[in-house]
Parts: C-alpha cells; structure tokens; sequence
C-alpha cells in the first residue's frame, strides 16, 4: 500500500479518537484506540514494537518503544501534554532513524482542536 495512504488512514484515525474521546485523557487511551481504529481499516498495527539500538555492531535493548508502527511503514507517537516540546520531535526522530522509517506522525490529543497537536515528520 502507497505510503501516503498509510498516513492518510492514520491521520483520519486520529481525528475521529479525538472527535470521540476529547482531549483530557491517558495517553494509553488515546494508543489503544488509535489501534482499534487503524485495525477496523485492516493495516498492520504493532503497539509498543521495542527498537534496539545498535552501537558498533551490537544490540543494546535500550527500552525504546514506538507507540504504533503501521504497516511497517508509519510510525505514530502519541502524547497528551500541554504542548508539545523539542524533546518530543527529538524522540519521533530517534525511532525514525532506529526504525528504518522515512514518515512519522506525532499526535497530541491534548488539544481543543487536533489540527493545533499533529506533526508530520519525514527523515
């Protein structure tokens, strides 16, 4: 499936959670249903898929773990914070890079409107 498809479906995901939930809640509510979404849409969801990071040819499990990876392809950093900071776009660039990635979504749903918490990321 194209990749721009993929983030499309995400992105429709992602405001529909909104528009149903609200901001206010747990990050983990928001993850476990942007996953049942994402699956009604029949993509490949992997939640909290680990990501070693490899120094001088070893693998070192340094707790990194993507929120969701879709279709291999995505991956979907969730956060409900006041706003978000540079550490977050330093993170989603960190599992892009660990990941092999090339398109990252960050969502923050602690927002009054989603349009004001999503960030598209490209490595």
């Amino acid at each position: 499936m194209d990749i721009e498809k993929v983030f499309k479906m995400v992105l429709d995901c992602s405001f529909k959670v909104h528009s149903e939930l609200g901001p206010g809640l747990l990050e983990s509510a928001y993850e476990e249903c942007m996953y049942y979404e994402l699956q009604q849409f029949g993509l490949e969801v992997k939640k909290q898929k680990a990501l070693p990071l490899v120094y001088q040819e070893v693998k070192l499990d340094a707790g990194y773990r993507v929120d969701l990876l879709v279709e291999n392809r995505v991956i979907v950093e969730i956060k409900s914070v006041d706003s978000l900071a540079d550490i977050h776009m330093a993170q989603i660039l960190t599992y892009l890079k660990l990941s092999g990635c090339k398109l990252g979504l960050l969502v923050n749903f602690n927002v009054k409107h989603l349009k004001d918490g999503i960030k598209r990321v490209i490595l």
